[in-house]
């Protein structure tokens, strides 16, 4: 079956994984115990959904007063260590941080791991629920009560995290992490026309692409029966065969269509991280690889930096960083392919200018 390659793209991160997982390098940035903090597993109620939720806390030893981060998963759904290519970057970064004075509290997306719930359907408001549930808990806990608490997300993590920060006085700061700055149609397309140029792909048949996916976008952002978007774009593609792969069968196309339809691709589809952004009146700090080919750095910085200087925030850092890919990794493509072959799982660098920033900003 041929697809365009934008479905390719959204898959390829996946099937890196299924098809090398046998063959992962070893991670010499994963910690093993005995670790120098405390560790604790930990399960929290999220009241609203009804739901458990479960996790990982990990706290300075012999310390009081210091500030906590929760860590927030991007768009797929992840486990507490954000497990990905056989890489576990939130387990490295909750080390990092914890060994150097900052409390982390990590958790199983829900419907994974141990955490209740059906990650498929769930909403930003969904979402969002979970991360207050998560804070919630840290300000029932007498050693974190206290804290001056922040977020720290990684891609749609991240826009996550402005949408909780956005007007709110709970939140001391956020941290984000490869963070969409554009709405997500600008973003699919534009991911879908670099990752097309990093394979050689033509300009020709580039735009053939984008014209298809704008239809798609175009009939999703209009609709307002969602349950039937499916036959609607279906109807729309079927009188548009010229921008269909050569010998895509009607079959294949509605097939093809049930990602369109899918909830957690309208939510991306549809999300506008500028509106919250602009509300955000904490610290902020937005970090970019510059080889990020899904989060493409240039468009999204800027446009972060733009909202919040539209909604008065002045107290932010943003920094484009050389040579990495959207997992921070010191990455010679940014090509998703490479995340499973780098032993690296997130540069020393980030590392270390987010524990330096979060304590500048106690």
């Amino acid at each position: 079956m041929k697809f365009p390659s934008f479905f390719l793209f959204l898959l390829s991160s996946l099937a890196v994984i299924a098809l090398q997982a046998q063959t992962v390098p070893k991670r010499p940035q994963e910690p093993s115990p005995p670790y120098p903090y405390l560790t604790e597993e930990v399960v929290f109620q999220n009241h609203e959904a009804n739901i458990q939720l479960a996790g990982t806390l990990t706290l300075p030893k012999n310390k009081s007063g210091f500030p906590m981060v929760i860590l927030i998963s991007g768009s797929s759904p992840h486990n507490r260590d954000e497990a990905i290519a056989g890489h576990k970057p939130f387990l490295v970064i909750a080390d990092y941080l914890t060994k150097n004075g900052i409390g982390v509290l990590r958790y199983d997306d829900r419907g994974v791991g141990q955490s209740g719930g059906n990650y498929e359907i769930a909403a930003y408001a969904d979402r969002m629920s979970d991360v207050k549930s998560a804070l919630a808990y840290l300000k029932s806990r007498k050693a974190t009560s206290n804290s001056k608490t922040g977020l720290l997300g990684h891609s749609e993590g991240g826009l996550i995290a402005a949408m909780i920060a956005a007007g709110s006085e709970d939140i001391g700061f956020i941290v984000l992490m490869a963070a969409p700055g554009i709405t997500g149609a600008e973003m699919i397309l534009l991911q879908t026309k670099l990752s097309n140029k990093a394979q050689g792909i033509s300009d020709e048949k580039t735009q053939t692409e984008l014209d298809f996916l704008k239809i798609i976008f175009d009939e999703v952002i209009a609709a307002n029966d969602l349950a039937h978007v499916k036959s609607q774009l279906s109807d729309s593609l079927k009188s548009h065969r010229e921008l269909l792969p050569d010998g895509m069968t009607d079959e294949e196309i509605d097939q093809y269509l049930g990602v369109f339809a899918a909830p957690w691709f309208q939510r991306i589809l549809k999300s506008d991280p500028a509106s919250s952004l602009e509300q955000v009146q904490c610290p902020v700090l937005a970090l970019n690889g510059a080889k990020d080919l899904q989060i493409p750095p240039k468009e999204n910085l800027g446009a972060i930096e733009a909202a919040l200087k539209k909604g008065g925030n002045n107290k932010y850092t943003i920094k484009e960083l050389p040579n990495l890919n959207h997992l921070f990794q010191e990455a010679a493509t940014g090509q998703e392919e490479e995340f499973v072959t780098i032993r690296q799982t997130i540069s020393p660098v980030v590392l270390k200018m987010i524990m330096d920033w979060i304590g500048e900003h106690p």
